[in-house]
């Protein structure tokens, strides 16, 4: 099958507005799988610079995003080095200012609480100017509503908004969203997906179920 979009180019189409986002990213602990957009009118490119915030690799935390996912204008990712120490008296942060204030307190990062990797699963369209927290795993088909602030896990296939982001509603039954899982159509050979994006875009969910069972040899 011909004309199938390639994953590794800047710019998948004439508009320039839209970029696959990994191949716009050099940070050592940002991954971003296979036809992962992200969208800004000024410059998508620089996604890494202004949209994953406080990103010290030294730190050890990592930004994992998956495949087909959809991050609008404005999406922010707030890395653990952001944070301020809990468990003391005061919260601010002596050390980085040097001087006396260093030689008297421990260096800065060792100080700062833990939250873990940040995960987005494949399939996940984040809004426009949401925020994902430190720590936070969205999983698979999720939809993460616009302006949200997603300070906890994100279920598979659930549309989540708010601040702080809440479940609003489930988007597919338990058998479905199961098969879902199952099938992970993110990761098909390029032709065979194409070959099944009516399935991927029909809103006749019988269908799609059947369709899918057939797939998986569960018919």
């Amino acid at each position: 099958m011909n004309n199938i979009p390639s994953p590794d180019v800047l710019f998948p189409n004439a508009y320039h507005t839209s970029c696959f986002l990994k191949n716009a990213i050099s940070a050592p602990n940002i991954f971003v799988g296979d036809y992962t957009y992200y969208d800004d009118p000024v410059d998508p490119t620089a996604f890494e610079r202004n949209n994953v915030l406080f990103n010290w690799p030294e730190f050890g935390d990592r930004l994992i995003i998956g495949k087909f996912c959809a991050l609008a204008s404005g999406v922010q990712f707030i890395m653990g080095s952001a944070n301020h120490r809990l468990d003391s008296i005061s919260t601010y942060p002596f050390n980085v200012f040097g001087g006396a204030w260093e030689a008297n307190t421990p260096p800065h990062l060792s100080q700062l609480p833990f939250k873990g990797d940040t995960v987005v699963g494949n399939d996940v369209w984040i809004g426009r100017e949401s925020v994902v927290m430190p720590g936070v795993h969205i999983g698979d088909g999720a939809i993460v509503a616009a302006y949200s602030v997603v300070t906890r896990d994100v279920p598979a296939y659930t549309l989540a908004g708010g601040n702080p982001a809440r479940e609003i509603r489930k988007r597919f039954d338990p058998e479905l969203t199961e098969l879902l899982l199952e099938l992970r159509w993110w990761d098909f050979e390029p032709e065979s997906l194409a070959a099944f994006l009516p399935v991927l875009y029909s809103s006749d969910l019988e269908a799609v179920r059947a369709a899918i069972r057939q797939r998986l040899g569960k018919a």
